[in-house]
C-alpha cells in the first residue's frame, strides 16, 4: 500500500497545481510599467565639447561632479538638440562634433534632435548667411549642397549608431535662409524648394525622423500664418512645426498664453504637430523661470497629442560664457530651481 499512497500524493499535487496554473485569478500578472511622461523635454547643449576643452566642469544639485548628460536627465530630461553648421571657423559644431555629441547623449539613453543652419555660423532671424563654399550657387546649386550636406551628416550619425527622431531645415527661418536667394519675403517659392531639399534628404536616410521648420517669436501668430501658408502655397513639406520663445520675466505670462494660442492655431490650421525647441531666462532669476517653464509644459501639454516639446536653449552656459545669460545653471556650475520644472 505504501507505493499506491506515494502514487496518490502526487497525483492530487499534480492535479492542484494544474488547477492553479490555469485559473487566471491566481496567475502572477506582469509588474505594470510605471508611467512615462510622453512630452519631449530637454536642452541644446551644442556649447558642451567647447566649454569641456575649455576646462569647465559641472555639477549636480549636491555639488558633485557629473557628465553634463546624467544631470540634465537626473532633472527630468530625455532629449538633446545640436545644431550643424557647415564649414566652422573651428572645430566646433561640425559634423564630427555632432556626431561625437549626439552618441554621447544617445549612450546616456537621451533622444537626439538635429537642428541644420545651412550656415557656416549662427543663422537666425537677422542672419541666414550662406556658407562660402556655397556663396556663388543659385538656387538650384543651393538645392544640391542643401540635400548634399544633410544626407552627409546624417549618413554619419546612422555609421555611429544615431538615429535623430527629429531634424530641422533651418534655424530660426522667419524669413527664409541661404539669403539672398532664399529669402522667404523676396521668393517664398524659393524658400520652399530649400526646405523640401531638406526634407526630402532626411527621410531618405531616416524615414521615420520627423522634419521641422523652425522660427523664433512663438507669440507671434501673423508671423507664423504668413510663413506656413507661403510654405503651404508653394508645396512646402515639413512635419512639425517648430518654436523658439524667450520671454522676459515680467511678460512670461503674457507670452506664454500668446504661444498657447498660436500653437493651437497652427495644429488646427495645418494639422501640423508643434515643439517648442528653445528657451531660455536670465540664469539669476531661477524661480521665475521655473514658472515660466511649467506654465508653458502645461500649455503644450493642453495642446493635446500634436504639442510635442520644450527644449532649454544652452542652460549649461554659466559665468557669462560666450556672454550669454539665459542658461539655468549657476555660477557654481549646478543648476538652478529653473530645471525642476522639467521634472
Amino acid at each position: 500500500m505504501k507505493p499506491l499512497y506515494k502514487i496518490a500524493f502526487w497525483l492530487l499535487l499534480l492535479f492542484l497545481f494544474s488547477c492553479k496554473k490555469n485559473n487566471p485569478s491566481n496567475t502572477t500578472p506582469d509588474p505594470t510599467p510605471a508611467a512615462t511622461d510622453s512630452l519631449v523635454k530637454g536642452a541644446d547643449v551644442s556649447w558642451l565639447t567647447e566649454m569641456e576643452a575649455a576646462g569647465i566642469k559641472f555639477y549636480n544639485a549636491s555639488g558633485t561632479q557629473q557628465d553634463l548628460f546624467t544631470i540634465l536627465k537626473g532633472v527630468g530630461m530625455n532629449t538633446i538638440r545640436l545644431r550643424v553648421w557647415v564649414n566652422p571657423s573651428n572645430a566646433y559644431n561640425s559634423k564630427a562634433d555632432v556626431v561625437a555629441k549626439a552618441a554621447r547623449a544617445k549612450n546616456a539613453g537621451m533622444r537626439i534632435l538635429i537642428d541644420f543652419h545651412y550656415s557656416d555660423t549662427w543663422a537666425d532671424p537677422a542672419h541666414q548667411t550662406k556658407p562660402a563654399a556655397w556663396a556663388s550657387q543659385d538656387i538650384n546649386g543651393l538645392k544640391t549642397s542643401v540635400a548634399t550636406h544633410t544626407t552627409d551628416v546624417l549618413n554619419a550619425l546612422k555609421t555611429a549608431g544615431v538615429t535623430p527622431g527629429w531634424v530641422q531645415v533651418g534655424n530660426e527661418t522667419n524669413d527664409g535662409m541661404l539669403w539672398p536667394e532664399g529669402k522667404a519675403s523676396a521668393n517664398m517659392s524659393n524658400f520652399a524648394q530649400l526646405v523640401n531639399a531638406g526634407y526630402d534628404a532626411v527621410k531618405a536616410v531616416f524615414p521615420n525622423a520627423k522634419v521641422i521648420v523652425h522660427l523664433s517669436n512663438g507669440y507671434d501668430n501673423s508671423l507664423y500664418r504668413w510663413m506656413f501658408d507661403g510654405l503651404k502655397n508653394n508645396g512646402a513639406k515639413w512635419d512639425v512645426i517648430g518654436i523658439s520663445l524667450y520671454p522676459s520675466i515680467t511678460d512670461w505670462s503674457t507670452k506664454n498664453a500668446q504661444c498657447l494660442s498660436n500653437m493651437n492655431d497652427m495644429v488646427s490650421r495645418y494639422g501640423k504637430e508643434v515643439m517648442i525647441v528653445e528657451v531660455g531666462m536670465p540664469w539669476d532669476q531661477p524661480a521665475a523661470t521655473n514658472a515660466f517653464i511649467a506654465d508653458l509644459i502645461a500649455k503644450v501639454k493642453s495642446v493635446g497629442s500634436k504639442g510635442l516639446s520644450v527644449l532649454y536653449w544652452e542652460p549649461e552656459a554659466y559665468n557669462n560664457w560666450q556672454g550669454y545669460t539665459l542658461g539655468a545653471f549657476d555660477n557654481s556650475g549646478k543648476p538652478t530651481v529653473a530645471l525642476d520644472a522639467f521634472k
